[in-house]
């Protein structure tokens, strides 16, 4: 049975790399600021601020919710979205950690 080369790093290095993929693109960032700002939002006014098709949207909207950074639920024909807290939290702990692991190793000499 062949396995995925992403099953030989552990499970945190997993993680923050699917984090890192979630928010690798400047709109799924602006959404996350946007909902921030508002608390809750609906899809229809996230297209309303950003140049983007309502299609384009929605599919940033699916990368955030899949990799569980926003929330949703659909009340009739609109789509409410808000911040996953828990999951930017642990994106910060896991960022800061890798960080403050890269750090200590920056005395070491390179080329």
């Amino acid at each position: 049975m062949a396995i995925h080369k992403t099953e030989s790093f552990s499970k945190k290095e997993q993680d923050l790399a699917a984090f890192a993929k979630a928010i690798s693109h400047p709109a799924r960032i602006a959404i996350l600021k946007i909902l921030a700002n508002r608390n809750e939002c609906v899809c229809g006014e996230i297209v309303e601020v950003l140049p983007l098709a309502q299609a384009t949207v929605s599919q940033h909207l699916k990368a955030l919710k899949d990799a569980g950074f926003i929330k949703g639920n659909i009340q009739g024909t609109k789509s409410c979205y808000c911040i996953n807290w828990k999951a930017v939290e642990k994106l910060q702990v896991n960022l800061n950690f890798l960080f403050c692991n890269l750090n200590e190793k920056r005395e070491q000499k390179c080329c």
